[in-house]
């Protein structure tokens, strides 16, 4: 039963055994995932906090779990870690500078934080790297994802300074 679980949780309900991109498929998913919470439940946003830290935390103990008996610690079916990246960019943007955001504004942004995260996950820069490389275990395969939606928090960031300075 809990194997059953484990697995349903890590592939986010069988997306990650889609043949074909299951990383972005996942990351899509996510996305609609939470417009749904935000703008169409309007879900408050400590309870969307709380359910991405309980998914976080839990990822650890399932990925271990799922990963247990076989060599290649970070299979392509493995994508709740594409969840809990993409989130972070996303839940940000969603409470940041208190204003009410607007359902066609955040679709826009939605899709920018969409592509950055797909960019980040696939070339993996450093410091997305460094983990990747680094760490051959759930740490590994999570905070890699983890540091790639903090790459896409700090491009915002920057790319929004610099619009600053030149409009």
């Amino acid at each position: 039963m809990i194997k059953t679980f484990n697995f349903l949780f890590v592939t986010m309900l069988g997306l990650g055994k889609v043949k074909f991109m299951p990383g972005t498929f996942a990351s899509l998913a996510t996305v609609l995932i939470l417009y749904i919470c935000f703008h169409i439940l309007n879900l408050n946003s400590n309870v969307i906090l709380l359910g991405i830290l309980i998914i976080f935390i839990y990822s650890f103990i399932a990925v271990t779990n799922h990963t247990k008996n076989i060599e290649n610690k970070d299979p392509g079916e493995i994508v709740i870690d594409e969840f809990i990246g993409q989130s972070i960019p996303i839940f940000l943007y969603e409470v940041s500078h208190g204003t009410v955001k607007e359902p066609n504004e955040a679709i826009i942004f939605y899709g920018v934080c969409f592509i950055l995260f797909r960019y980040f996950d696939i070339v993996k820069p450093f410091p997305v790297s460094y983990f990747d490389k680094k760490y051959k275990n759930s740490f590994g395969v999570i905070m890699d994802d983890v540091c790639a939606g903090f790459c896409v928090v700090l491009s915002l960031i920057c790319f929004m300074v610099l619009k600053s300075y030149i409009l």
